[in-house]
């Protein structure tokens, strides 16, 4: 088809060109002989005219003149200038000597050399532009003729190309109704018929495999599918495009308490009617965790929900109970080993810590400068130690839910206040500048005294270590309608854009910080000890100018 239109396009065009240039030569041609030379004839045949008059009529000198005049600008012919010059002359000398007839005799020898110029030159012009016509006729017919030839060539050839094709298609649709999926076609083409071809065959492939598949086969791998879905630990249920449930696995009955055979074609909102459990995997959509009391024991599955899509059109949903029951046992053992682990560790540390004490009372005895030396190492070192035995405690507290919360009417200066004094000895070590900015007339919150002291003395601690010698460190204390801010702010080197989203993560550091004991905790618990208060923590940092840490707490 394309080769068709093509095929017309070019005869159009042809045509189109053709004509145009050769009217348009012979156009030109006419316009030439009318313009140059026929009005040049007009204007001798008026001089002709009024000369005769010339020597009694006063108005024939005035026509005469015009058409002098008019000629005088179209001299187109060679020789013509020459004799209109003699001709203007001679009727100068007329106008002069109105009774000299030597004159007008001399005026009609230059019209009539005038008029036979021009006369010669329409006989040049007629045979150019014949010669055109004649030119034009010629190129025309050999044009004519090879497109004649081409159109009758493609008017044999062009309906069996499209017919050829469209004929096998046709047959071999009719031997694919009769269920003959052996049919092929074949063709020796690569354009849209050879593409549809292919596919025809690839059906018909498709068509005879699937009549040659066995129905024992296929009921077999239908057993063994579903026997493959309920013996995975997983609660697995599908539903139709429309909510109808289609099947549901072995675990999945246990969880829900219901039978496939049962509910299998009931609508998933009616069921929800009946069952917690359908109800909350209905209403939240999301990809969440939760806790199902089954099998005489609390487990812990991920709602997985996967929607099937046949292209764009969704044709059923899957939603997938992951069992996570034992990565949560192993993580509840972890737990219980951290807390163990660092309460029997505080025990033998705390005497450590005393017995460095006893060594630095000279009570006990003199020790030298070395000696001093070690044991100062091994009091910071326990001092490193005993901070994260008391974070590890904390995040075991977090962890098993099990914070312990004494929430009572607290002043914010009294929670800033502790952790001043707390951070002074490390300020004065640093020779920083603490700055306290607390509004007046703060209303009292409701909190934990001790572990929102804490989270401060945390966030002052890290703002100490990351500030620089002679710095300064603001804390600001205000009022923001139903709450109370707690801010503390540094001029250290600040956190990249990139970390601020996982400073409170768990066991965390951001690459290239200072500390290297840490253990990456003390954020994660400060956000769980203030949120299990009511309250908020956030942060908000520029590269290079420092970090501001903030929480808010509810008044009373």
């Amino acid at each position: 088809m394309t080769l068709g239109l093509v095929f017309l396009f070019i005869v159009i065009l042809s045509f189109g060109i053709m004509g145009i240039v050769y009217i348009n030569l012979l156009s030109k041609d006419a316009r030439l002989i009318l313009k140059d030379n026929h009005i040049t004839l007009e204007y001798c045949n008026n001089m002709l005219k009024s000369l005769e008059s010339v020597s009694r009529d006063t108005g024939a000198v005035t026509v005469f003149e015009h058409n002098l005049s008019m000629q005088e600008k179209n001299e187109t012919e060679v020789g013509e200038r020459n004799a209109t010059i003699e001709l203007r002359k001679n009727f100068d000398r007329l106008k002069a000597s109105p009774g000299d007839s030597t004159y007008a005799h001399n005026i009609r020898n230059a019209i009539y050399r005038i008029q036979d110029l021009n006369q010669l030159a329409i006989l040049r012009k007629n045979k150019t532009a014949s010669a055109t016509a004649e030119n034009a006729t010629f190129w025309l017919t050999i044009i004519v003729t090879i497109l004649t030839i081409v159109a009758f060539t493609f008017i044999i050839n062009f309906p069996g190309i499209i017919s050829a094709p469209l004929q096998a298609l046709s047959e071999g649709i009719t031997a694919i109704a009769g269920k003959n999926y052996s049919k092929r076609i074949y063709l020796k083409q690569s354009d849209e018929f050879g593409e549809l071809a292919g596919a025809f065959n690839t059906m018909a492939e498709k068509l005879d495999e699937y009549e040659h598949s066995s129905l024992s086969q296929i009921l077999f791998e239908k057993t063994r599918i579903e026997t493959i879905i309920n013996q995975m630990k997983d609660g697995i249920i599908g539903f139709d495009e429309k909510g109808h449930v289609l099947f549901m696995n072995a675990v999945a009955e246990n969880l829900f308490g219901l039978k496939e055979a049962e509910i299998t074609g009931q609508y998933n909102a009616d069921i929800a009617i009946r069952n917690d459990l359908m109800r909350t995997l209905l209403q939240d959509r999301e990809k969440k965790e939760l806790k199902i009391y089954a099998d005489g024991k609390e487990s812990f599955f991920i709602k997985d929900p996967i929607t099937v899509n046949n292209g764009e059109q969704l044709i059923g949903e899957v939603i997938v109970l992951r069992n996570i029951t034992p990565f949560h046992e192993l993580d509840e053992a972890k737990t219980n080993f951290i807390a163990t682990v660092s309460h029997e560790l505080k025990t033998p540390m705390s005497s450590i810590k005393m017995s460095t004490r006893l060594l630095n009372d000279t009570r006990v005895g003199d020790m030298n400068k070395e000696q001093q030396e070690l044991v100062k190492s091994i009091d910071d070192d326990i001092d490193r130690l005993l901070k994260i035995t008391g974070e590890l405690l904390n995040m075991a507290q977090v962890e098993t839910g099990n914070i312990q919360l004494k929430l009572q009417q607290t002043t914010p200066e009294q929670v800033v206040e502790v952790a001043q004094l707390a951070v002074a000895t490390q300020v004065a070590q640093r020779n920083l500048q603490l700055q306290l900015f607390v509004q007046n007339n703060l209303p009292p919150i409701m909190a934990d005294p001790e572990k929102t002291s804490w989270v401060l003395i945390n966030l002052l601690t890290n703002a100490i270590k990351y500030s620089h010698e002679n710095g300064t460190i603001e804390i600001t204390v205000k009022r923001d309608n139903n709450k109370v801010l707690f801010a503390v702010a540094d001029h250290g080197r600040g956190i990249e854009e990139k970390y601020l989203a996982r400073v409170f993560d768990r066991y965390f550091k951001v690459p290239g910080s200072i500390e290297k004991a840490g253990t990456g905790l003390g954020l994660a618990i400060s956000r769980e000890f203030i949120e299990a208060q009511g309250g908020q923590i956030w942060v908000s940092s520029s590269y290079g100018e420092g970090s501001r840490f903030v929480f808010s707490l509810p008044v009373v």
